[in-house]
């Protein structure tokens, strides 16, 4: 018998633990190692930061439906990670030995790299988690009492800019329902190259039509920034040229700023040596399986992946839901394999399917493969996307409460879409 322990219950580790009950069987023991007792579905976050969704809508408690279908849970921080011994050490000084370990952490937010970012020692909201949503939320509510700028965007290493242009036009939507949009100045301040880079060189017309988006809402960019500090009420940006000088200095004062951070890995994760890359990102090979330890596998946001392109800026390439999905079943069925005496030979499909939701409308787009050149790329935008995300949301948070394996993203992403465009044109 085998034991199985997944380190993350997110979009990759919630998926993989059932996804490895339904195939395995029950003969080997399969266990989550997660720091809360609860799954988030992150891409809500940005309707939490507004207060169109509520921590209950979009969080599920992970130890009943966990337990139903025999999978351990442990709720606990990992203080270490002994891969020569094949164990876990935590917080409280248990350990858990594994046979494999899948890496599903997602990423360290390292808000320390900008002084004076970040919702708990800075000056800036984040929409990451549940929590800081939940936060984000109440200074919007304090924006609303007392209007004034905003400034909103990804800092230099962040490396998924969907979140970012989302909470930008869902503010918008909502501060003008609120009827108080014409006192709220808004900034979009971005480490891309240019608006709809997205860390993926751009998607089809992605940059026209968030630049049409952004100058619709009255908001004013700026590309190529890094921003140096925040403080009360004030944000400090350089503005860079192609060739990474100094074009410009800005500051901007806000009343409210959610700013996306840097990502960096999991601390666990990065202090096991050679496991993974100057920043704490796994290091794997084509089968997602470790390149030093053959019997850790990692997928999700949490793994190296080179960005598309170099920028003045340093901007991380996005692991979307689709694509983490795909990494997630390849690891399963390679571990199968393992099991049963047969060599490895599953491959994540590493494509970009995003559903971006912008208040009122919404942008879609499909790159196929993600790193250019590509064989698929598409982006479209409209009112029916925003409501495909409504129904893809249900759908994935209804197929996790029961704890069905099936892949969702690839399976359904594209059924939604179709329901969407047809209720919803």
């Amino acid at each position: 018998m085998a034991h199985i322990v997944i380190l993350g219950a997110g979009l990759g580790g919630l998926p993989a633990a059932f996804e490895f009950r339904k195939i395995l069987g029950r003969q080997h023991e399969i266990t989550v190692v997660n720091a809360n007792d609860y799954f988030q579905f992150v891409p809500s976050n940005p309707w939490l930061a507004v207060g169109w969704r509520t921590r209950d809508t979009i969080t599920i408690p992970l130890r009943s439906i966990l337990e139903r279908r025999n999978i351990n849970l442990i709720t606990n921080w990992v203080e270490k990670i002994d891969a020569e011994d094949n164990k876990l050490q935590l917080k409280d000084g248990e350990e858990v030995n594994y046979d494999y370990l899948i890496i599903t952490t997602g990423p360290r937010l390292a808000f320390e790299e900008v002084e004076g970012s970040g919702p708990v020692n800075g000056f800036t909201q984040s929409i990451c988690t549940v929590d800081h949503a939940e936060k984000s939320y109440e200074d919007f509510k304090r924006l609303i009492e007392n209007p004034g700028p905003v400034v909103v965007g990804a800092v230099q290493f962040a490396s998924c800019f969907g979140p970012a242009y989302e909470y930008a036009a869902i503010l918008d939507t909502v501060l003008r329902r609120k009827k108080v949009r014409d006192r709220v100045p808004m900034t979009f301040v971005t480490s891309e190259p240019y608006v709809g880079h997205l860390g993926l060189g751009g998607v089809g017309d992605s940059r026209g039509m968030l630049e049409h988006e952004l100058r619709n809402r009255h908001i004013n960019a700026i590309t190529n920034a890094k921003v140096t500090k925040v403080e009360q009420g004030k944000m400090f940006v350089d503005q860079l040229n192609d060739k990474g000088e100094v074009e410009k200095q800005h500051e901007l004062p806000f009343n409210h700023s959610m700013m996306l951070p840097a990502f960096k890995g999991v601390e666990a994760v990065a202090a096991v040596d050679g496991l993974c890359n100057p920043r704490g990102f796994v290091l794997v090979d084509e089968y997602q399986r470790s390149t030093k330890y053959k019997n850790i596998f990692s997928a999700g946001v949490c793994i190296a992946i080179p960005p598309v392109e170099v920028t003045p800026v340093p901007t991380g390439a996005p692991k979307t839901g689709y694509m983490i999905e795909s990494m997630v079943t390849a690891i399963v069925k390679n571990i199968k394999a393992e099991i049963t005496g047969y060599p490895v030979a599953s491959k994540a499909t590493w494509n970009a399917f995003c559903l971006a939701d912008l208040g009122d409308t919404g942008a879609a787009f499909i790159a196929l493969p993600q790193i250019p050149p590509r064989n698929v790329t598409w982006f479209k935008k409209g009112k029916w996307v925003h409501w495909a995300k409504i129904l893809f949301e249900k759908y994935f948070l209804y197929k996790m409460r029961r704890g069905v394996s099936e892949p969702v993203f690839e399976k359904w992403v594209l059924k939604m879409m179709g329901i969407a465009r047809i209720k919803h044109p």
